[in-house]
């Protein structure tokens, strides 16, 4: 019975799309297990947002094929879709699947002669996921920021059916997961036959019994009073991450992101008044061409006056086919360097001040996993929590006094 580890780096979208193909793995009766495992079969999703992504990648394969020298290494997904000759010609590196591929993985891999399917009950359907599921309701983006590779990688938007999505997070609740995140490149520009993000969540409220709801990425122009206004349904995880990019109205323009430093903090004013104790985290971008030192402390006050309980900082890193690539205003690497790390300094700051905020009250927490006795889970606004405990605590939502 030939094991299988799947690994992940990069988005949500991908964390969902891995999550289902380890599903297809153990219904097919494959054995899963981890990636330090030295598994027969190594498959990693791959990310090139940046070129830091794409180093992890190589680093990754290069790992599995160490552990096991006989394994079949697999990369599959947008690294792959933007060099998949680059990867094809890595030593070790046994086969590449693109975007258009890796949705068909076990079939293709067993038509193929690679994997051999084992025989009827040879390993349970009913592997260790997480209690957490990702669940794709979109692909793709039209928006083609100056910056992004997405769009070249993953195509134009696309949109999973209503009735789909409806059926995915019922199976999940059949299965025993207590949160459902609804991921996708661009899910606030949902549309299926006139319904859209708004009424997706409410259908998946009113008509599935999941515990936990949660949105992975919203861009500020998708925040509305009406959408907002479903957070009064205790089971909308209190958690908004919403890109901003840059708090320069002059670097958000030459982005081509559709907003202004306006527009955001007012999509914040409204989330906040709407919904008490939220969580609001964002992505950073810091030495964009042409990004002058002025432009930057102006980008640091507004993070700094938005005060979010996470910031995700990453130095612009040139893409392949990007406007961006071309445009002018290298910014020095010591200098992206030097501002990353005021910016991350100030993302820690926001991490301490958002979780004091919750100190001696009583929260309700999904348990996830155990190590040495300590217990980890979330809270719906996405604060960490850890407690020693004797008891199995897996998957269950509690109440936590927190200290």
């Amino acid at each position: 019975m030939p094991s299988i580890a799947l690994e992940t780096v990069g988005c949500k979208l991908n964390q969902a799309e891995s999550q289902l193909f380890a599903r297809q793995f153990a219904e097919a009766g494959y054995r899963l297990v981890a990636a330090d495992n030295g598994a027969d079969v190594y498959i990693l999703n791959t990310c090139t947002v940046t070129h830091v992504a794409d180093g992890k990648c190589r680093r990754l394969l290069n790992q599995a094929r160490r552990r096991n020298p006989d394994a079949l290494v697999v990369a599959v997904g947008c690294y792959v879709e933007r060099a998949r000759q680059d990867l094809a010609r890595m030593d070790g590196v046994d086969l590449v699947l693109d975007n258009s591929q890796k949705m068909n993985l076990v079939p293709l891999l067993e038509e193929s002669g690679y994997l051999s399917r084992p025989s009827a009950g040879a390993a349970s359907a009913h592997a260790d996921f997480r209690t957490r599921a990702f669940v794709r309701v979109q692909d793709g983006c039209n928006n083609f920021c100056s910056y992004c590779i997405v769009p070249l990688v993953r195509g134009r938007e696309r949109r999973v059916p209503v009735d789909q999505v409806l059926a995915e997070v019922k199976q999940r609740v059949a299965d025993g997961d207590k949160e459902v995140v609804l991921t996708g490149t661009e899910i606030g520009s949902y549309s299926d036959e006139g319904i859209g993000l708004e009424g997706l969540l409410k259908r998946i409220l009113e008509e599935t019994e999941i515990a936990r709801l949660r949105l992975s990425s919203l861009q500020p122009q998708e925040i509305s009073a009406e959408l907002v206004g479903l957070w009064h349904d205790e089971r909308l995880c209190r958690h908004f991450h919403l890109s901003l990019q840059s708090g320069s109205d002059a670097v958000l323009e030459r982005m081509g992101r559709r907003y202004s430093a306006a527009d955001y903090k007012r999509a914040v004013d409204l989330i906040r008044k709407a919904v008490p104790r939220v969580a609001i985290t964002t992505d950073i971008i810091v030495g964009f061409p042409g990004e002058t030192e002025a432009e930057f402390q102006e980008s640091y006050k507004f993070a700094k006056q938005m005060r979010f309980a996470r910031i995700h900082v990453f130095p612009y890193s040139p893409r392949p086919g990007t406007r961006a690539a071309a445009m002018p205003g290298k910014v020095e690497d010591r200098v992206k360097q030097e501002r990353s790390r005021k910016m991350l300094a100030l993302g820690r700051q926001g991490v301490r001040n958002f979780r004091r905020e919750f100190l001696g009250k009583t929260v309700m927490v999904l348990w996830e996993k155990e190590s040495c006795g300590v217990w980890s889970g979330l809270t719906d606004n996405y604060i960490r929590v850890f407690a020693k405990s004797d008891k199995d605590l897996t998957n269950q939502i509690l109440p936590v006094k927190l200290v």
